[in-house]
């Protein structure tokens, strides 16, 4: 794994997400323009007996992937709790110990009360998965809260 530690160009450390990410964490951001992604590379505490992601990481991924990338494109909820109501993830190849795992999600719709978002994630330029969700419109986020 050692040739594979760098952090791409662009991407910096992301607090966010409460102790369960930063724990499961780090993430990495790069927002650039219109341009929002989020990665991580997997690491030994990440990874199932096989030595690749796990499936339950990958979701946790993706479960923060889609409300953050939301946050960044969409005023209406720049600022709003979206607790996940639904969330669908095709696995589509594995993304073995070391890989950067990197994603980038869109909302595909805002309503009065929900958002559905959907996007694509990728290990090494590899797609892994595909996600769609559907959150809840909270309350606004506490501004002493992590993200």
């Amino acid at each position: 794994m050692s040739g594979h530690a760098e952090i791409p160009a662009g991407f910096a450390p992301l607090q966010s997400g409460g102790p369960f990410i930063q724990h499961n964490g780090p993430l990495y951001l790069r927002h650039e323009g219109s341009t929002v992604q989020f990665g991580f590379r997997v690491e030994p505490r990440h990874v199932n007996p096989m030595n690749n992601l796990h499936g339950g990481m990958m979701a946790s991924f993706c479960d923060m992937l889609l409300p953050l990338s939301v946050h960044r494109k969409s005023s209406e909820v720049a600022n709003r709790f979206l607790p996940t109501i639904s969330l669908q993830i095709d696995y589509l190849a594995p993304a073995p110990l070391g890989a950067w795992v990197q994603g980038e999600a869109e909302p595909l719709r805002v309503t009065r009360s929900l958002v559905f978002a959907q996007g694509l994630v990728t290990a090494d330029g590899v797609p892994c998965a595909r996600v769609s969700g559907v959150f809840k419109i909270g309350p606004a986020v506490p501004s002493n809260a992590v993200e």
